[in-house]
């Protein structure tokens, strides 16, 4: 069989072909337009011509003349532009343009042809033709993780990556194309089923038939007959309780990845030219896309076929699903940050959709915070399609549909799809391996089949189609029917009445590693996330109060930058050198401009008068200075002293005491005032390890548990010193270690709970990872980690294979260890990658709790010189503390305290009463209406009875949704308000009309 397809039918597809003349130009730098383009002049190239620099454009003029006798028959244009056959999106692609400037349809290696108008007497396209390089290439059908110096423009050179094939005009038998979609699909078929299976051997009975009428030499002439052959295997329905796959046609397009976001945008087209093309030749074909700025990059790019796009939403089959701005990574960002990506998503597609069906779309990203159930709905999206949790490692998650609660009690409906695959080619093994996999027999019998070249782009081809339509009713087979993703869940919702339930996170057993490669993109998300929240804050206050203008557009320009880089390919770290290069200059120019804004609305707010107040960002109390607001500072009473004591150098401020030995690290931490030793005889805190880093494949993704025995201590002093400094006292040691240096402060404040830690490291090493380690003297089966809008628990034990592989794990700006009556918090200001586990003591046997932070690593591949250079960690040990004080210090210690000229105190805007219900932001109403929205959450996971205040005057407040539309009546706010555990709640405070007349910046 597949010798007579490969040898015979295959090549019978093109009866007939003639030679395609081509000329072309190369474009110098970055991509340019094709008005651009045919100003220069394009010469003649040739087959076996070698092109294309690494990342280079180059436009080609492909013309050729179709035959007198070929006309009213089915032609088409073969474009080869030097394709390999796999690696569709990640090698070079093309979009073809007609002579008016008209979009057409992308070339790829599984698309290579262009449409020819049946009577045309010749045809010409422009093909604008993308030399991007192979960056994961494939031997014997696995992926090559090699270090490559092509994934910078600097390093990348200038060497031609592709050579031309033979461009022609083909004669195309139709019928011999049909003919191997019935052989593909029913041999497949066939050995999919068992052996004794009586289908199977009806099956291998008509193929021998087929093959038996057929004349390999004239397969134009016999191929009717050949399938004729097979019409009574292939009209046999599928049994009644066949498996019912939910195809939808579907591109994941990573909005970067081992490319720029400037190629994104280029795919983004490709793709989408190829669905229209694919849906006017094929009425069933329907296309999920999701990511908003994808489709705004098209709006901007290509507005022929965002109308094409446009007018196919119209009629039901060009389907925006998901309703973030991108793809985000969802364990790393801040709640707020999750919030942003579905508003301004959401309003994007509201804007230009109208009423768009929510269905949160979400199959790529590494893992899924706890808090995650809560924000889809809370923006209206209460169904819920992921799939990456397949990729686990160590346990098969145990369900394909189910109810996903998050640590609010919130549930909404998920599906995996039981492929295994967002990217599937509608193949029977595919569908196949999705029936047999599926983990809910019995109780529904459908799952979705999302299908199209992804990843780099491409979509759904006419041969997936093709198969699709024939196993839409095919004995021995699941049922494929192509349909949308509001049609699976409409239907599931009918057919299963109790799905079972999965409560919190849905950790990802693998990609360890994304929670700290590429450090310096992690430490511009995390402090830009601090200054919209500051700047957003600010600036309210200014327009309530100094009726400045609020900078809406600059804000939302911002935002939407930033969003894009919590793409789940650029936040973790795993991206090429250019897209990390691109983040931290977006990043450094994004929080100037935020800067800018926090300047000029405290200038607005601060008043005449002499003396300093502070601007107090966090929304807890620091110094005297109340929660977001600004006045005169308390001096804090107390001192801090610094001596040496047998070889050790001792801090001390009467409320803690540090004892660090000669090599820098912390043998003891006391917390005075309960009498409390945090760090036990034989510990040693603030320990720097250093680690072999060598993942079996996937470099900047993973950390592979064989790591932790090969830990090295970095504990080599090249000098130290007692630092004075009023209030302060700090001992610096300076390290060396491999080809890098690292220096360390740790410092004691008058009158504080908690040490500082400061390392700056200049880092050199590659292929290793490097951590900090403290060792508490704590004895406790369980950790809390802060994730968004609240806390999520893990176990420090390996009891059970779901324990063990939580190794190395998310947390935002705390984690919390704690026996009954005492606990310790550890901070930080810029760190996700975390280690909790219990440890036997080196003295005494008992039980420890090691809290260990990832500072940073060495990958190469895919940046081959990642985390390279200078980085800044602080964290901070807080002892005697419970929840509450962790999110407290939290918020101090990443949220700004500015120094403020002249003398008007200015109170919060809003405040709560009461315990636990954290204000996290307030900003201007997105309609530009004069109201001031204020986001809250529970945070200790109580439940709780607070009071609700404004100091201005409000005509109402009531509570929104995160689109900020009403969902009850006004608040009495005479009355106290109920929060229940971890509950995210929304208020709009109404201001006068007078208030409200301005228009915003």
């Amino acid at each position: 069989m597949n010798r007579t397809l490969t040898s015979y039918i295959y090549p019978a597809v093109e009866a007939a072909s003639v030679a395609a003349e081509c000329t072309a130009w190369e474009a110098p730098g970055e991509p340019v337009s094709f008005a651009t383009a045919l100003r220069n002049r394009f010469t003649p190239r040739s087959p076996g011509d070698a092109w294309g620099a690494p990342w280079g454009t180059t436009w080609l003029s492909i013309r050729a003349d179709v035959p007198v006798e070929w006309r009213g028959r089915r032609t088409e244009l073969i474009v080869e532009l030097g394709f390999n056959d796999e690696m569709e999106g990640f090698q070079v692609e093309g979009i073809a343009y007609a002579e008016s400037g008209e979009a057409v349809k992308a070339l790829n290696p599984q698309s290579r042809w262009l449409p020819v108008e049946v009577g045309a007497l010749d045809v010409a396209y422009i093909v604008e033709a993308a030399s991007n390089p192979v960056l994961l290439p494939k031997v014997q059908d696995e992926l090559v993780f090699a270090p490559t110096p092509l994934g910078d423009p600097a390093t990348a050179g200038l060497r031609p990556q592709y050579v031309l094939g033979n461009s022609r005009l083909a004669l195309v038998d139709e019928g011999a194309r049909a003919l191997i979609h019935d052989l593909e699909v029913l041999s497949e078929l066939a050995r999919s089923l068992p052996a004794e299976s009586a289908r199977r051997w009806e099956i291998l009975v008509a193929l021998e038939a087929s093959l038996n009428v057929l004349d390999v030499h004239d397969v134009g002439a016999t191929s009717r007959a050949a399938r004729q052959a097979l019409v009574a295997v292939l009209d046999q329905p599928a049994v009644g309780s066949a498996h019912i796959l939910n195809a939808i046609g579907h591109a994941h397009i990573d909005s970067a990845w081992l490319w720029p976001l400037r190629e994104t945008r280029r795919k983004v087209a490709r793709t989408v030219a190829n669905v229209l093309q694919l849906m006017d030749e094929d009425p069933d074909l329907l296309y999920a896309m999701s990511s908003a700025q994808q489709f705004a990059w098209l709006e901007e790019d290509h507005p022929d076929l965002f109308r094409r796009l446009s007018a196919r939403f119209a009629e039901g089959r060009f389907l925006p699903v998901g309703g973030m701005w991108v793809e985000s990574d969802v364990n790393m960002p801040s709640g707020e940050s999750l919030v942003r990506q579905l508003v301004t998503g959401t309003r994007y597609f509201e804007e230009k959709f109208g009423d768009v069906a929510k269905v949160g779309w979400l199959p790529d990203s590494f893992g899924y915070s706890a808090a995650l159930p809560q924000i889809l709905k809370l923006a209206g999206y209460h169904r819920f399609i992921t799939q990456k949790i397949s990729w686990n490692t160590t346990n098969k998650f145990p369900h394909h549909t189910f109810w996903w609660e998050g640590i609010d009690g919130s549930r909404v409906l998920t599906h995996f799809p039981s492929a295994d695959m967002y990217n599937s080619n509608v193949t029977v093994a595919d569908v196949a391996h999705a029936a047999s996999n599926f983990a809910d027999k019995g109780w529904v019998n459908r799952s979705v089949l999302p299908f199209g070249f992804g990843d780099g782009g491409g979509g759904p081809t006419r041969e997936m189609m093709e198969r699709a339509a024939r196993m839409r009713d095919l004995e021995g087979s699941a049922r494929v029917e192509v349909s949308s993703p509001v049609k699976f869940f409409d239907q599931v919702e009918q057919e299963f009445a109790d799905p079972q339930v999965w409560l919190g996170e849905m950790y990802l057993e693998f990609h360890r590693g994304i929670y700290t490669s590429q450090a310096r993109t992690k430490c511009g998300n995390r402090r830009v996330e601090q200054l919209f929240r500051e700047a957003e804050l600010w600036a309210t206050q200014a327009r309530v109060r100094a009726d400045q203008d609020y900078p809406f557009h600059a804000l939302e320009r911002l935002w939407q930058e930033v969003l894009v880089l919590q793409f789940h390919d650029v936040l973790p770290g795993t991206s090429i050198a250019w897209v990390h290069n691109e983040a931290e200059q977006t990043y450094a120019r994004v929080e100037s401009e935020l800067v800018s804004i926090v300047e000029s609305s405290l200038v607005a707010l601060s008043g005449p008068g002499p003396g300093a107040s502070i601007a107090n960002a966090s929304p807890f109390a620091r110094s005297g200075v109340s929660g977001h607001s600004i006045s005169t500072p308390v001096v804090r009473d107390g001192a801090v002293s610094a001596h040496s004591s047998d070889g050790l150098v001792i801090l001390d401020n009467g409320v803690v005491r540090v004892a660090i030995a000669e090599d820098g690290t912390v043998v003891e931490l006391t917390d005075l005032q309960r009498s409390r030793r945090v760090i036990s005889n034989g510990d040693r805190g603030n320990l720097l390890r250093i680690y072999r880093d060598v993942p079996t494949k996937w470099d900047a993704w993973d950390i592979d548990a064989g790591y932790r025995a090969t830990g090295l201590d970095v504990d080599s002093v090249v000098s130290a010193r007692i630092e004075e400094r009023g209030s302060r006292c700090a001992f610096v040691v300076d390290r060396a270690f491999g080809s890098s240096t690292a220096s360390q402060e740790i410092v004691v404040t008058a009158g504080s709970a908690q040490v500082d830690f400061t390392t700056r490291v200049d880092w050199h090493e590659r292929d290793r990872l490097l951590k900090v380690e403290f060792p508490l003297a704590l004895s406790t089966e369980r950790w809390a980690a802060e994730t968004q809008f609240g806390h999520t628990y893990r176990t420090t034990h390996t009891n059970t294979s779901w324990d063990t592989a939580k190794f190395e794990a998310c947390a935002h700006r705390w984690v919390h260890v704690g026996e009954p009556g005492y606990g310790v918090a550890v901070i930080n200001d810029r760190t996700y990658g975390h280690s909790v586990r219990r440890v036997g003591s080196r003295d005494s046997g008992g039980i420890r709790t090691s809290v260990e932070l990832s500072l940073v690593r060495g990958p190469r591949y895919p940046d081959p010189k990642a985390d390279q250079g200078a980085h800044t960690f602080r964290y901070a040990v807080h002892v005697g503390a419970d929840i509450e004080d962790a999110v407290r210090a939290g918020y101090e210690f990443t949220d700004s305290a500015r120094e403020v000229s002249g003398g008007t105190p200015v109170p919060a805007l809003a405040e709560f009463r009461g315990r636990g219900v954290v204000i996290d932001t307030v900003k201007m109403a997105d309609d530009r209406s004069g109201d001031f929205i204020v986001r809250a959450y529970e945070s200790l996971g109580a439940r709780q009875e607070v009071q609700f205040s404004v100091s201005v005057d409000a005509d109402a407040v009531y509570d929104v949704d995160l689109l900020e539309n009403r969902i009850c009546a006004d608040l009495d706010l005479t009355q106290s308000l109920t929060f229940s555990p971890f509950q995210i709640r929304t208020f709009r405070v109404e201001l006068s009309d007078a208030e409200r007349n301005f228009e915003g910046g």
